[in-house]
């Protein structure tokens, strides 16, 4: 017969799984600093908080066709942008902050 060896949990996640990992403050209220393409052409809204939220025009599903204008675009740079990655706790409620 095999013996089965437990090994004890561990009590504390690392760093690494935290979303914040890299240090970037979370920020309350980020803005839109600017815009990019993925590989596909889609636009991509990158924001103050260093992440990025894709906003992709396909209606019906989808109805953003300002993202396909330059000019509409353009205005939405410094406007207010809700970030889901922001919004979300940590994946545990027992980390503490740093």
């Amino acid at each position: 017969m095999l013996k089965i060896e437990e090994r004890a949990s561990l009590t504390k996640q690392s760093l690494e799984s935290e979303r914040n990992s890299d240090g970037r403050p979370i920020l309350e209220n980020p803005t839109v600093i600017g815009f990019r393409q993925d590989e596909q052409g889609h636009w991509i809204a990158v924001l103050s908080c260093g992440h990025t939220q894709h906003l992709r025009h396909q209606p019906p599903w989808q109805s953003r066709a300002w993202v396909l204008d330059p000019a509409q675009r353009a205005q939405k740079i410094g406007q207010s942008f809700r970030c889901g990655w922001c919004a979300q706790r940590p994946d545990d409620d027992n980390l503490t902050p740093r």
